[in-house]
């Protein structure tokens, strides 16, 4: 098989996007994987960059894209809107569907909702935000890590699953719900699950990924295992889509201290999902 097209934005110039970007790219056993380009900004905030990648794989010249972190907030005083990059590609590729996805190899965790305020989360969680979750999970496991009956556990969202009604009604009138229609196309589903269970089956191999209804819920326990080397996928994308799993480390920025594991694991994931969908 032919070495895939791999876009590379390097995210916001003031952050460690460029210098994890050089530092995984010197790697012999990174560079060799697959085709490169490097799309470095010409703005201050990295934002220009992501512009012209979408532009690159709507025509079709590239399969997927690894994104360098760049600052919400710093795009938004430009006066451009921008939720983030998950919310950018579901735009630009026009889809309805998406999800995000945190892998590590010992760890995969998709969130229902996503950067919501905690008190927020029991008015946005719907039957079909869980059941699309679901869906776009289980379709990627399929996909894009060849396992042809994965294993899911769906949280809940209240302490021992809601303890039946007695610990909120989430359970009974959204999640079990949900999961009963999932069940319909995906065998291999369980929940919902107490949290603390479904991540200590999943860390031990029992369970191939889990869905938490919340940003906090599924982050905790997985940087726990992978703050280092985590990486964020969009799922629901026509193209392969990953980055690494943390922010633009002002603190550090220019000063050779930035660790690059977590962009070296996010091209080598890209890399194998593009070979494994065969684009």
């Amino acid at each position: 098989m032919k070495r895939p097209h791999i876009l590379i934005t390097t995210g916001d110039p003031r952050g460690i996007g460029p210098e994890i970007t050089k530092k995984a790219l010197k790697d012999p056993r990174v560079n060799s994987l697959a085709e490169f380009s490097v799309i470095n900004t010409h703005d201050n905030t990295g934002f220009e960059a992501i512009e012209r990648a979408v532009s690159i794989l709507k025509k079709g010249r590239a399969c997927g894209l690894v994104t360098a972190p760049v600052s919400k907030a710093a795009i938004n005083k430009t006066g451009v809107r921008f939720e983030g990059h998950t919310e950018f590609f579901a735009r630009a590729a026009r889809v309805k569907k998406i999800a995000m996805m945190f892998y590590s190899p010992l760890l995969k965790v998709t969130l229902v909702t996503r950067h919501v305020p905690l008190k927020e989360v029991p008015k946005i969680l719907t039957r079909k935000r869980i059941e699309d979750s679901a869906a776009l999970t289980h379709a990627a496991l399929k996909k894009y890590f060849n396992l042809s009956r994965p294993r899911i556990g769906i949280c809940g969202l209240n302490p021992h699953s809601g303890e039946h009604g007695l610990i909120g009604q989430e359970e009974k009138k959204v999640i079990i719900p949900a999961i009963k229609k999932s069940k319909t196309k995906i065998a291999r589903l369980q929940g919902p699950l107490p949290a603390d269970v479904a991540f200590y089956m999943a860390f031990n191999k029992k369970l191939d990924a889990v869905i938490a209804m919340y940003h906090d819920q599924g982050l905790g326990p997985f940087k726990m295992i992978a703050f280092e080397n985590g990486v964020n996928i969009t799922l629901g994308l026509p193209f392969v889509r990953t980055s690494p799993d943390h922010g633009t480390a002002y603190d550090i920025a220019g000063k050779n201290k930035a660790n690059p594991g977590s962009m070296k694991q996010a091209i080598k994931l890209a890399v194998s999902m593009c070979k494994n969908s065969r684009c």
